[in-house]
């Protein structure tokens, strides 16, 4: 009989750990609410994206140019003599105005006006940050924003509604301060 406690012991140890099994959840996610929306999303590039095609028919003088980013623009003022285009880091003087694919001015440059911007630091709605890259000073470009590159589904919660694509016009006034990486190098006499 002793040598039987120790193997009822290490039953009832065994089966008191065991515990009841757990419930298993009665559906499983199958990723379908993702796939809807990346569809969702996509049709609705798709869709501005003709509104973009029916805006540069309609504007035939300007030479609009697509960007690797996603949206479209063309520049109002154009200076040759600069090369310096603003890189990360570098702090740069900016203007810029929103309006709709109607015309509407939601911020004027006036309300918005100058701005202290450091290139890739800064907060600003996604086709903002971007393209002031493709700016040298002095320039001004006006971009076509599909609203992913502009406030997106939030809107700005004051003037610029849900998955509004807009169109701002952006002045690179000056460029402040130049980070140190993009610098020429001191050169130092031959020794």
């Amino acid at each position: 009989m002793k040598k039987l406690y120790p193997i009822i012991f290490c039953i009832i140890v065994i089966t008191a750990c065991e515990g009841p099994e757990p419930r298993r959840p009665v559906s499983q996610k199958s990723g379908s609410f993702l796939r809807e929306s990346i569809d969702r999303n996509k049709q609705l590039l798709a869709q501005e994206e003709k509104l973009f095609k029916k805006w540069m028919a309609v504007d035939t003088t300007k030479k609009y140019l697509r960007s690797p980013n996603g949206y479209w623009y063309f520049y109002e003022a154009q200076d040759t003599s600069q090369t310096k285009l603003p890189m990360e880091g570098d702090i740069v003087l900016i203007t810029y105005n929103i309006r709709t694919l109607q015309n509407d001015t939601v911020y004027s440059e006036a309300e918005i006006g100058n701005i202290n911007f450091k290139i890739d630091k800064e907060e600003y709605f996604p086709g903002l940050r971007t393209g002031v890259k493709l700016l040298k000073k002095g320039e001004k470009a006006t971009f076509l924003f599909p609203s992913s590159l502009a406030y997106g589904y939030p809107g700005d919660k004051n003037k610029i509604g849900t998955n509004e694509p807009l169109v701002a016009s952006i002045t690179l006034l000056d460029i402040l301060t130049l980070k140190q990486d993009s610098l020429p190098k001191a050169q130092t006499p031959q020794q």
